[in-house]
């Protein structure tokens, strides 16, 4: 992830182009170094893609079983989307080359799965009404060989991941910019309905100085 000293994460604002575009290219040199099989979003930033749309509906006869869909048998790196409700459409099944995964609940309706499915996007059902975390990980990992995820936010499904204990460690870039602006989605933002959240102790694994004065930390588990 990347924030601002105050944890604020839209870039909107953060100078001008040009200081904008190196911090962003500072993000990507950084995640390249990661050994990931899959990226991680939520539904709202996924719709920041270029080949995001309005989702489609295709007439269907028949109810479609609630099971795995795979799009494409032979991709083997991956951008998955948490995307409840179905809400989420795609122009193609793959961003930057890594093969579209949708994580749905099973109230989705059929005509929208026939779409991702005429999309060739693949997915997965992670519950009933709302998405399991943890149950839509292991299934990943079953049906797709996903061992290594980077999460990558928005602000609100990186809570939903650090409330149900399953983030192993943060890399976080901080920029130079102290945004200031209320209701910006922050780093983590954990839903109030989570009234059992306790924050997270961590340890720092490593501290570096990059271009442009960016602060590059690591942390694990404590």
């Amino acid at each position: 992830m990347m924030s601002t000293i105050d944890g604020r994460i839209i870039v909107s604002g953060w100078g001008d182009d040009a200081t904008r575009q190196a911090y962003t290219e500072i993000y990507n040199n950084c995640h390249n170094t990661f050994d990931s099989d899959a990226w991680l979003c939520g539904r709202v930033t996924m719709a920041e893609f270029d080949n995001a749309e309005e989702p489609g509906s295709v007439p269907v006869k028949d109810k479609i079983e609630r099971v795995l869909f795979k799009g494409d048998a032979s991709a083997d790196s991956f951008a998955v989307a948490i995307d409840a409700h179905g809400k989420l459409g795609w122009s193609t099944n793959e961003i930057g080359g890594d093969h579209i995964i949708q994580v749905l609940t099973e109230k989705v309706s059929d005509g929208y799965l026939a779409y991702l499915q005429q999309r060739r996007v693949s997915y997965l059902f992670a519950g009933k009404d709302t998405v399991d975390l943890a149950a839509a990980l292991s299934q990943l990992q079953t049906n797709f060989g996903i061992n290594n995820i980077m999460l990558e936010g928005g602000g609100s499904i990186n809570g939903a991941f650090l409330h149900a204990g399953l983030i192993d460690e943060i890399s976080l870039l901080i920029v130079p910019v102290a945004d200031g602006r209320l209701y910006r989605a922050t780093t983590f933002d954990v839903h109030q309905s989570f009234v059992t959240y306790v924050p997270q102790l961590l340890k720092l694994k490593s501290c570096e100085q990059l271009e442009h004065e960016v602060v590059w930390l690591k942390y694990g588990k404590r």
